[in-house]
């Protein structure tokens, strides 16, 4: 194969205030499992690097649990579909899908055997059902509650048993297979989000929004006593996890604790705290193996620490919204991956070993368009709340350095004397210095993308119309030369390569451009492949190869002196366009998506 995945940096859970997020584990204690959108991930528990990334379903996904067979997940969306699917092969072959019931699914529970399931949610006619997994018939009937249902669990042993957890301020106990209804649990005052069997069988605990923790008989159903006297919490309890030998727990809360609890005395062993932002609420939590996760509100995981509380053992950091650009700079040895996501988070990652650092401070306020690293080590980068943004690579805060703009930004491009020019709705903007040196409006013109050619002396502006506009960059103004380039259609991207003897445009009609600077700018090339939008663009080092990729999900390197010479990479990120691509040398190839993850891939030609 001429190309291989090298890496998968995935994405974080995507969040919601107020929601408890299921991420749980499998039965070998190896990986876990949470969504993000469409997207089903699994990482590695002991080096979370290693990712995999599941994308079959239609509509976004809620929860997956593996089943303890450990050889299938089941995984359910907001449509209402459970996806039951293979996990020992890479291709995750679809084994059964089901209906239980039309509405959002929430959680899903696995009878031991591997054998049936349990689904709660929000239906329109019903709110749970418990069936078998080979046949999706019936094994009896979950009624009682009279809001949406949080959340299930089933007891590990025989005899089963199945308790649920509503915003009807209830919890219902039942008895099976065939499930019947045993009695209502009326403990909590408010909505009960989270309810977990103990490993064991012996007990099931259930957390609440009114931040109190029961803990009943697990076969009987009959309370055994609250966890932390009147109150578990100050906040919400969004999830609970048992520990694997059933002797402890730990609770994660809205009031920015994590709970370490013993059981039998039903007191607080660890408080974990979180800082002081909203963005620091607990909303899920797991225990697997000698592992306890808890994922915030921002969607970092925190590895916690049993013997410091105040401090993670490590935390990981990436997107939970679509990334729209990324960029490669090298640095003190190491190379590292920057990308902007459209709620305008920055992350940088280290390309060998994933780990991330994220901007702190106030950064942009919306999508991050564009970025490029220039040469005083700083990264520019670009944001449709209408700013350049100038951050040393270096820091770990965003800079003061913010340039408005005034109009929305939608390119910038860097060279190498310290010049930046930003592409603006009607105006195109040359910086220097951090500043705004020279404007040109009143343009008879859309510009669309900019690209400076690396010595700074030539801009090229592409239009809405298929026009390159030439401007020379002299003493901090911009003049238009000759000749106006054009192509089939409204351009997507623009670059010239590093050594600047070429510019390649890229239109929505799919075709690539390469024009040979020295040649006066003549057509060296024309490239097709694509069969829907190609958005982004990257010249490779060797100044012979380009990558393109767009909303086919497809990735193209083409050989720019070879029309017909390419290597395809398809479904780069399935499902997903491809939003932002860039290399961090002749042979490694970056890939970002509106999934959320960036991959990166070995091209060998």
């Amino acid at each position: 194969m001429p190309y291989e995945l090298k890496h998968v940096f995935a994405s974080l859970p995507q969040m919601e205030r107020g929601q408890s997020k299921v991420i749980s584990g499998d039965p070998k204690g190896n990986n876990f499992l949470y969504t993000n959108g469409k997207c089903v991930i699994i990482r590695n528990i002991d080096d979370p690097v290693i990712a995999d990334i599941y994308t079959e379903h239609a509509h976004p996904v809620q929860v997956a649990k593996y089943a303890p067979s450990g050889f299938y997940i089941a995984s359910g969306d907001t449509s209402g579909k459970v996806r039951i699917w293979d996990t020992t092969q890479k291709e995750h072959l679809l084994k059964y899908e089901y209906q239980p019931f039309s509405g959002k699914i929430m959680d899903i529970a696995w009878t031991e055997d591997s054998k049936r399931i349990a689904v709660v949610g929000e239906g329109r006619e019903k709110f749970a059902a418990v069936f078998l997994w080979d046949s999706g018939s019936s094994v009896g009937e979950l009624t009682g509650h009279s809001k949406l249902i949080n959340s299930v669990d089933v007891r590990q042993k025989r005899p089963y048993r199945i308790v649920t957890g509503s915003d009807d301020t209830t919890a219902e106990f039942f008895e099976g297979p065939p499930f019947k209804f045993k009695f209502t649990l009326k403990d909590h005052t408010q909505f009960v989000n989270s309810v977990r069997f103990s490993p064991d069988g012996a007990h099931f605990a259930t957390a609440g929004a009114d931040g109190q923790i029961f803990l009943y008989d697990g076969q009987k159903g009959e309370l055994v006593r609250s966890l932390g006297g009147d109150k578990a919490h100050n906040g919400g309890i969004y999830a609970i996890s048992w520990s694997p030998d059933s002797s402890q727990l730990i609770s994660a809360s809205g009031d920015r604790t994590v709970k370490l609890w013993d059981v039998d005395s039903g007191s607080a062993l660890t408080t974990f705290s979180f800082g002081s932002e909203v963005a620091d609420q607990q909303l899920g939590c797991l225990w697997q193996k000698n592992h306890l996760l808890s994922v915030s509100l921002s969607g970092n995981i925190n590895y916690l620490d049993k013997n410091n509380s105040n401090r993670p053992i490590r935390v990981l950091k990436g997107h939970t919204k679509s990334i729209q650009c990324l960029t490669v700079h090298k640095g003190d040895g190491h190379s590292y991956i920057y990308s902007g996501s459209h709620d305008g988070h920055i992350t940088r990652w280290d390309s060998e070993n994933g780990e991330t650092e994220c901007f702190s401070g106030k950064g942009h306020t919306n999508s991050v368009c564009r970025m490029a690293v220039n040469q005083n080590n700083e990264l520019v980068t670009c944001s449709m709340d209408d700013t350049v943004r100038f951050t040393e690579t270096s820091s770990k805060d965003y800079s003061g350095d913010v340039v408005k703009m005034d109009s929305q930004p939608k390119s910038v491009s860097v060279s190498s004397e310290g010049v930046s020019l930003a592409v603006c709705i009607n105006r195109i903007v040359l910086l220097k210095d951090k500043k705004k040196v020279f404007t040109l409006d009143n343009l008879d013109f859309e510009p669309e993308v900019g690209a400076l050619q690396p010595k700074g002396t030539t801009a090229a502006v592409g239009d809405a119309e298929g026009k390159i506009h030439l401007y020379s960059v002299c003493g901090g103004t911009l003049s238009s030369t000759e000749p106006l380039l054009e192509v089939a259609a409204k351009l997507t991207d623009l670059s010239f390569s590093p050594d600047g003897a070429f510019l390649a445009a890229l239109d929505e009609h799919k075709v690539l451009t390469v024009f040979s600077v020295t040649d006066n700018y003549a057509v060296k090339g024309n490239f097709y492949g694509h069969h829907a939008k190609p958005v982004t663009m990257s010249w490779n080092p060797d100044c012979e190869h380009i990558a393109t990729g767009g909303m086919d999900m497809n990735v193209y390197v083409w050989d720019i002196n070879d029309e017909d010479k390419r290597i395809k990479l398809p479904d780069t990120h399935r499902l997903h366009h491809v939003s932002s691509l860039a290399w961090l040398d002749a042979h490694t190839l970056v890939t970002t998506s509106h999934d959320a993850s960036v991959k990166q891939w070995t091209i060998t030609y």
